[in-house]
């Protein structure tokens, strides 16, 4: 994310598991991993992580994910159903009020992780 800062520019916010009140759930080696980033400029936003659930082994293919921000909740709620129609279930979070706002995850029936945040 610092590479896309420096050639985007922008405010670049990096939450770590150790910040966050999930860190109590995972050992101390885990607290460095960037939970969420973001890279917000006059041109562009951009979200990402590098979180994986736990008990995933990392492989080309689920190291990405995309994030979709939405102002509402009605509005995140909408797409979210449609995309996580026949969703994978295994990591599947519901979209629900999280102590950092909004949040739900999961993979689609492609393969491809979606993370979901609003205010």
């Amino acid at each position: 994310m610092r590479f896309y800062q420096a050639c985007l520019g922008g405010d670049l916010v990096l939450v770590r598991l150790g910040d966050t009140p999930m860190k109590d759930g995972f050992p101390a080696e885990k607290h460095d991993r960037i939970t969420y980033a973001h890279l917000k400029s006059n041109l562009i936003e951009f979200s990402a992580t590098d979180w994986l659930h736990p008990t995933q082994e990392p492989k080309q293919g689920n190291t990405t994910a995309l994030y979709i921000t939405g102002s509402t909740p009605v509005e995140l709620r909408a797409v979210f159903d449609r995309l996580s129609n026949g969703a994978n279930t295994e990591f599947f979070v519901e979209l629900k009020q999280m102590p950092f706002g909004l949040y739900g995850h999961f993979t689609d029936r492609y393969g491809v992780g979606w993370f979901f945040r609003g205010a």
